[in-house]
């Protein structure tokens, strides 16, 4: 259901009354009846201020058409416009009367203009429960939202003002919920209370008539644009810049209306318009960039509003600069990949900042995503393409080159500690030897979740000239005893193994390799 707008003054007026219908089933001091009796002075203080700004939209609406030549169909809305003003009228003159009884009912207005017996509940339940005059009031307002239903613009209900408890979404969950429009305003209400309640409902009268008068106002151009909104604006010449060269722009004041709604559209689009301003709000679109990786758009808007002498468009052409987002990998130059192996490698686009979520995909690799840029490429062919694919839009391509995974460093220990293959060992001390396998220093570096190597298979025996006295052995302990000064070790490697990031363990391929430890 569509609904009118509310001004502020409207607004604070519909909270009193909120305040209002919460106290009526309390027992009130004197102390709060005065305080009610000071709220329906406001109101119909208020009620004066609307009925007075009603009829200058009245003589607005006859100053337009007399301004137009009196145009039939002007003329036609001139007079609803007299019919509106009447209506509220009647119906404003209506409740008069019935303030009028219940004051009677409280003993009268004293010297000071209050109520002299203001804690009267019995009287006004008696004239507007027992008297059925609540329930003509309610006839009565739903005659007059239905005759000025005619006036409003199609698609705008005005609503009931005249609520049972079970209607009304402030009542409807509590335990009034059962009482009819009656009973629910006047039952158990001092006289104070009962006057705010009428007010208040004259105050909706008003706001209502306003509402129908301006929108036939707005038929014959005597509806006023009021710009109440004023804000700063920058206009510059190009919204990108290139550092050492001047940035230019015009600074105004800008204004729009609260109380208009204009339609909004780019590119043949409509636009959602909040408070009056157009919330543009769409993906730019890359490709055809200049050599400086920049591209020029732009787009049409319109703004189409209710002017004093009718529908206006105002047409704007707006350009825009488009770069082309760069990705960049945190080291200098494209690192190599190891084959099959977890090159972890981190991406960032200073163009995008927070906007940068990469998705990974290509060839030749598989793409393992790390979020917030980050990518473990694990290559399964010589040649790798990476696509960097941001918003659905590809951002760069990335080749890398894939090198093989450099085989390890074997090295000979003598009771744990690296053997002098050249000046050899002492026969009398040599009691344990051993192969580790060390992986390459760059390699290690760059990918220590691959660079863990152990030699799984290697012999030793005790040579003594051109024969071998002892061994085959992983372990000297049986040969050592027969070692002289003279002989050597040889050790025989025949297998070396290396565990990848994923746990897995795999043979490296590399031969047969003979050391020697000679005895001295």
């Amino acid at each position: 259901m569509a609904g009118v707008k509310e001004t502020p003054r409207q607004k604070m007026i519909g909270m009193m009354y909120l305040v209002l219908t919460a106290m009526l089933a309390l027992q009130v001091s004197n102390a709060l009846l005065q305080k009610f009796q000071l709220l329906n002075n406001s109101l119909e203080l208020s009620n004066s201020s609307a009925n007075n700004a009603n009829r200058r939209t009245v003589d607005n609406i006859k100053a337009a058409i007399d301004k137009s030549g009196n145009v039939a169909a002007n003329a036609t809305y001139g007079k609803q416009a007299q019919d509106v003003h009447k209506l509220a009228d009647d119906m404003i003159g209506y409740i008069d009367g019935i303030k009028g009884l219940l004051i009677d009912a409280g003993g009268g207005q004293g010297e000071n203009g209050m109520v002299k017996n203001p804690a009267e509940e019995e009287k006004v339940a008696i004239k507007m429960i027992g008297e059925k005059k609540a329930y003509e009031l309610k006839d009565k307002l739903n005659e007059f939202t239905a005759n000025l239903q005619k006036y409003v613009d199609k698609g705008v209900t005005l609503p009931s003002l005249a609520l049972d408890a079970a209607q009304d979404p402030m009542m409807s969950k509590t335990d009034q919920k059962n009482k009819d429009f009656a009973s629910l305003n006047f039952a158990q209400t001092p006289v104070p209370a009962a006057l705010a309640t009428l007010s208040q409902k004259q105050s909706e009268i008003r706001r209502l008539e306003s509402e129908a008068l301006e929108a036939l106002a707005a038929k014959v151009g005597a509806k006023e644009i009021k710009f109440d909104k004023v804000l700063a604006m920058v206009s510059p010449d190009a919204r990108s810049v290139v550092a050492g060269t001047k940035y230019k722009a015009q600074m105004f004041i800008a204004a729009y209306s609260s109380g208009i709604t204009p339609r909004m559209s780019i590119n043949g689009s409509s636009v959602p318009v909040v408070d009056g301003k157009g919330q543009i709000e769409f993906t730019a679109q890359g490709g055809g960039y200049d050599k400086n990786g920049m591209a020029k758009r732009s787009y049409k808007g319109t703004v189409t509003f209710q002017a004093p002498d009718g529908m206006k468009t105002l047409d704007i052409n707006e350009e825009y600069t488009v770069l082309q987002p760069s990705v960049q990998i945190e080291t200098a130059t494209l690192p190599p990949l190891y084959f099959k192996c977890a090159n972890r490698l981190s991406t960032y686009s200073p163009g995008l900042g927070g906007l940068y979520s990469p998705t990974f995909s290509g060839t030749g690799a598989d793409f393992i995503p790390g979020g917030g840029g980050k990518v473990t490429i694990v290559p399964t062919s010589p040649d790798v393409a990476m696509n960097i694919v941001n918003g659905g839009n590809v951002l760069d391509t990335k080749k890398f080159r894939v090198a093989r995974v450099p085989k390890p460093q074997l090295v000979i220990k003598v009771n744990g500690a690296t053997a002098d293959e050249k000046r050899g060992a002492s026969a009398s001390t040599c009691r344990v030897i051993s192969v580790d396998a060390i992986a390459d220093e760059s390699f290690k570096r760059t990918n220590p979740e691959d660079a863990q190597y152990r030699v799984s298979d290697f012999e030793i025996n005790l040579a003594r000239g051109n024969r071998r006295i002892a061994g085959p052995s992983t372990s000297i302990g049986s040969m050592a005893s027969q070692a002289q000064a003279g002989d050597r070790y040889v050790i025989v490697i025949r297998g070396v193994q290396r565990r990848n990031f994923r746990g897995e363990v795999e043979d490296v391929s590399a031969g047969e390799i003979t050391r020697q430890v000679f005895l001295y």
